[in-house]
């Protein structure tokens, strides 16, 4: 399995494509300006797109999710309790995104200053929701996890609640694309719409603790990792090493 990588000028979103031995492939997350580069990798390498996987609804990850689906003509996956976001980037991103035509929000600013129309959002048509859309009393649930089939590609998707409530790992062999659930050092914000402390500290124990320590880590921002470190160095997972195995 190969792993290319796009960073978005907006946020520094990362967007990965996971490239299978035959060509098939798997786009996860795509923010602002990157459908160019996305589709010019495929074009380039005569790849076989499958879907396109978002880990969570920020819109620093969703914004070009649209536009790339349609370009490479294939289906957008999200987990059932963040798809409502796909249709308000800016409102269901709290303080970082204000209204769409409020041009001192955060979302706004970045978009401008990268030279893109915060009016030009396209919401993506063909979205395949997964997982359970729960409740206002049982949004904190975790779901199973599911195998998600996709170019021949096997995807494990895995509920990871905290940042948001439909915050979701994926495991694809010895790699786990973690959105804004894990990074190298630290962990995601909890503080916007949708994320929670306590829902967090059990996806931290209950899910990523119990990652394979070898298994690499590429989060939605920042520099990978592998979660041995991540569980001997990053100060909310030290001492979560194997609880509740």
């Amino acid at each position: 399995m190969d792993l290319l990588t796009v960073i978005s000028p907006v946020f520094g979103a990362r967007t990965s494509v996971l490239v299978a031995d035959d060509g098939a492939c798997v786009v996860v997350d795509a923010g602002a300006l990157v459908a160019d580069a996305v589709v010019g990798l495929v074009q380039e390498r005569g790849l076989r797109p499958a879907a396109v996987l978002l880990t969570h609804g920020h819109a620093d990850h969703t914004w070009g999710a649209g536009e790339l689906a349609e370009r490479l003509r294939v289906p957008v996956h999200v987990h059932a309790r963040d798809a409502y976001r796909l249709a308000d980037p800016f409102g269901t991103l709290g303080p970082l995104g204000g209204a769409a035509h409020d041009p001192s929000g955060p979302l706004a600013q970045s978009l401008v200053g990268v030279g893109a129309d915060p009016a030009s959002y396209v919401a993506p048509a063909d979205v395949r929701r997964f997982g359970t859309s729960g409740s206002d009393e049982g949004a904190a649930e975790r779901d199973e996890d599911v195998p998600l089939e996709l170019g021949g590609i096997r995807v494990v998707a895995r509920h990871a609640p905290g940042h948001t409530e439909g915050s979701t790992l994926y495991l694809v062999g010895d790699v786990v694309l973690t959105g804004d659930v894990l990074f190298a050092g630290t962990i995601g914000r909890t503080d916007l719409p949708g994320g929670d402390s306590q829902v967090m500290a059990r996806t931290l124990r209950e899910v990523v603790a119990r990652l394979d320590p070898s298994t690499q880590v590429v989060p939605g921002h920042g520099p990978t990792s592998v979660v041995r470190h991540e569980l001997t160095t990053n100060p909310f997972l030290v001492g979560l090493s194997g609880a509740d195995r």
